[in-house]
């Protein structure tokens, strides 16, 4: 299950990591005399290499990170389907005040509304979670932070992502505390908003967003209020700073 490129499983050829695996797991000397053989291989720049997101509403809609902006403008134009909202141009620039906590705050379409780290099979990772945490902790020191109404979480797939080194700790001061192991913002379970969040979006028509590491955004999947499932699938590595 890969978001990051929109696919649902990866395959990937024997090598002395797959064996080690084998016979960590109590496999057979004979199952680990596998020939490594193949019949093609492949060069990678790396350099090639960019970051993407998927969505707002099909997990197979890839849009580089670096065309965001100007994608979810075109969604705001575009007549209702998959990649379109038909936002009148008049309203497109609506900002929605309302009190959090007796704070004020602002609400404009698309804004995030759920920030998660979700289950999913990149969860698993240690070192795709530890990455997550690193950049965490980048911007700690930069003094960034999350608008205290974005509801965030993050539910690792394995208890062996909680072994982050000591920076769990940036993760929970961007509010990304471990709230469990297993399906939650995925499926649906990420719980209510805030009332008055709740309310902002529902009574002014708000077209509010939801980012998660998941690897399925279809519409009525995470939360009713990311109008139309309006939901971006990203790796691990893009939520604290999303």
């Amino acid at each position: 299950m890969s978001p990051e490129y929109g696919a649902t499983m990866g395959f990937f050829p024997v090598d002395h990591v797959t064996l080690q695996y084998l016979k960590l797991t109590g496999r057979s000397e004979e199952t680990l005399q596998v020939e490594k053989v193949y019949s093609s291989c492949l060069e990678l720049n790396l350099e090639d290499v960019e970051p993407w997101k998927s969505g707002p509403k099909r997990p197979h809609d890839r849009v580089p990170l670096k065309e965001m902006k100007a994608d979810w403008h075109s969604h705001l134009d575009n007549k209702v389907g998959f990649k379109g909202f038909a936002i009148p141009k008049e309203s497109q620039s609506k900002v929605v005040e309302f009190s959090f906590h007796g704070t004020p705050a602002q609400l404009r379409h698309g804004d995030v509304v759920i920030a998660a780290i979700t289950s999913c099979t990149n969860t698993s990772n240690p070192s795709v979670m530890l990455g997550a945490a690193l950049v965490a902790k980048k911007a700690c020191e930069l003094g960034l932070e999350v608008k205290p109404w974005i509801k965030t979480s993050l539910a690792p797939s394995s208890g062996v992502t909680k072994y982050l080194y000591g920076l769990q700790k940036y993760l929970n001061q961007l509010g990304f505390n471990i709230v469990g192991y297993g399906c939650t913002t995925c499926i649906g379970n990420s719980g209510d908003l805030h009332e008055s969040v709740g309310s902002a979006i529902s009574e002014n028509d708000m077209v509010a967003a939801a980012v998660l590491s998941g690897n399925r955004n279809f519409e009525g999947r995470v939360h009713p209020l990311t109008r139309a499932n309006l939901v971006y699938l990203a790796s691990p590595f893009l939520l604290p700073d999303g």
